[in-house]
């Protein structure tokens, strides 16, 4: 069958921000030329070195003065786009505002898949899918919902070259067909809880995007639950988002703050979303993971009853939940540096690459068989390891290549490391010398270990560095003013909050900030709302956001 799609026009590039760049890097994102990673003006098999501390100017000596990736600290999101195009994380796809995930950044999206799909297992979830196209009158059933998302659907009206009957909605979340499905499978009791999750694509119109974070499709999974009492229902809303916080700190070193979202900012249709929300190094905000208590909204609309204990008939208690690629956008902006990517151990796709240096053609097999045994033994220990061996690019090549890739360790062999049985470990995370420690023995048992122990060391530093910057860019508040010249700042602004609707919508208004969350570490004692004076249970946290 053949499915036409009347789609609202775009009127902006993929990214708004481009059009700030120079004509040049305009057309190469727009055609899409692109160009590929230069880091070094010679490319001869490999180059002559001393096997000293000297050979860190391998590296500075290969280096171009026209640096492939603009310098963090000089232009944040051209060096955003920068390292997504020359990590290879993604490209543009043919419909502005969509993107293709390429292999190494598929891989980061495994990684989290991997990580989270046995959790969900291991809390009693299992996995399913629901088709991508869902009846218009789906979403018109419940109000709020299809209000929040009517600006957003992409909309099918025509298959098979003639006009559909009913429009569909091309999935834009699930709640809705999710419901439709349940209310045929929930009839007792004893079908409670139902408890399943997808993994599955999303579409949404967006007309401001950004790769990763914010595009017209992208992937996601998403949790959907039916329970007995509003108790379970809330329960396994809070399990979900301690899911995701601890997947944030554990795998991916972002100290992200959990919290509950104000009315304000409420998925379409909940009674109650909770958010992990995290601090990019440009200081604003990224939504990383959301759980959303859903109350009796959408069985309500859908007719999910069951009968109960007591024989009478129950609409049943709901939660969705969800976390996106929008993860690997925020592993990036957290921890990336000047020189390109730094993704933390557990979810790199490459933990260690293997550098072998030979200075004389009659080096190089005596090189390249350490560097394998070394890369075998490595390999075995689980370590996800990769021998560059190729002989198109000269080591200092290599070296800023897989810096800008983010790999957190590098090991470097050549003939007077083979010779005394040891090899060079470089951290990514430590710059230079400092970084780099000679004398460590091929030995597989104590490589191993020392290895393991330096991936263990880098994901607490990231974290540690992450957390210390966060911490040092939210300022105490306690009265509008106060607030307004901490998000002029750029900072987050953090105060007691009791005002109304209205009140937060001028704040967002006034200085483009939103609520991000209440935290659920909140301090003690009643205090007094910054905007209103009236007493305040709760401090909120204020943020410019993505």
């Amino acid at each position: 069958m053949v499915v036409s799609l009347r789609l609202p026009s775009l009127s902006s590039l993929f990214l708004p921000s481009v059009s700030r760049r120079s004509p040049a890097v305009l057309r190469r994102h727009h055609h899409r030329i692109l160009r590929p990673p230069v880091f070094a003006a010679s490319f001869s098999a490999q180059t002559t070195v001393s096997e000293t501390d000297d050979r860190v100017d391998i590296q500075k000596s290969n280096r171009v003065q026209d640096q492939a990736v603009t310098p963090r600290s000089k232009d944040f999101n051209a060096w955003y786009l920068d390292v997504i195009e020359q990590a290879e994380l993604a490209d543009y796809g043919p419909v502005r505002g969509t993107m293709v995930i390429r292999p190494y950044g598929y891989a980061i999206w495994e990684a989290i898949q991997d990580y989270l799909n046995v959790k969900f297992k291991e809390t009693g979830h299992s996995n399913m899918y629901f088709p991508q196209f869902i009846p218009y009158s789906f979403i018109e059933k419940e109000a709020s919902h299809v209000e929040g998302f009517s600006p957003e659907l992409a909309v099918v009206t025509i298959g098979g070259g003639k006009e559909l009957e009913e429009k569909l909605v091309v999935r834009p979340t699930s709640e809705t067909i999710v419901n439709h499905m349940f209310t045929q499978w929930i009839h007792s009791y004893r079908d409670l809880p139902l408890m399943v999750n997808q993994w599955a694509n999303v579409t949404r119109w967006e007309m401001r995007t950004k790769p990763f974070v914010r595009t017209l499709e992208f992937l996601w999974q998403e949790g959907h639950t039916a329970h007995a009492t509003p108790e379970e229902a809330e329960k396994e809303a809070i399990q979900m988002i301690d899911v995701y916080t601890k997947f944030a700190y554990e795998q991916t070193a972002i100290p992200v703050i959990a919290g509950r979202k104000s009315k304000v900012e409420t998925f379409a249709g909940a009674v109650k979303t909770y958010t992990i929300e995290a601090m990019m190094g440009d200081r604003k905000a990224l939504q990383a993971g959301t759980s959303h208590n859903l109350g009796q909204n959408f069985s309500r609309a859908f007719g999910t009853q069951f009968t109960d204990e007591s024989g009478l008939r129950q609409h049943v208690w709901q939660t969705s939940w969800a976390v996106s690629t929008r993860f690997v956008g925020g592993i990036i902006m957290t921890h990336g540096d000047d020189t390109g990517l730094m993704l933390p151990p557990k979810i790199a796709p490459i933990q260690v690459v293997i550098i072998p240096i030979w200075k004389k053609d009659d080096d190089r097999a005596v090189v390249l068989n350490s560097a394998s045994s070394v890369k075998e033994a490595l390999h075995a220990a689980g370590i996800k390891v990769k021998l560059d061996d190729s002989d198109q690019r000269t080591p200092g090549w290599k070296f800023n290549f897989w810096e800008m890739k983010g790999v957190p360790l590098r090991i470097e062999i050549g003939p007077r490391d083979v010779s005394s049985q040891s090899v060079v470990v470089s951290r990514r995370d430590v710059p230079g010398k400092q970084g780099k420690v000679f004398g460590i023995s091929m030995e597989p048992s104590v490589l191993e270990a020392y290895i393991k122990d330096k991936l263990d060391e880098i994901h607490s530093s990231l974290l540690e560095k992450a957390k210390s910057f966060r911490d040092s860019n939210i300022v105490d508040v306690s009265s509008y003013d106060e607030l307004k010249v901490a998000i002029s700042q750029g900072k987050w602004a953090r105060g007691p909050w009791s005002a109304g609707d209205k009140e937060e919508l001028r704040v967002k208004e006034e200085t483009g900030a939103t609520i991000r969350c209440f935290p659920f570490e909140q301090p003690h004692g009643i205090k007094s709302c910054l905007m209103t004076g009236n007493p305040a249970e709760e401090v909120a946290i204020f943020a410019k956001s993505y």
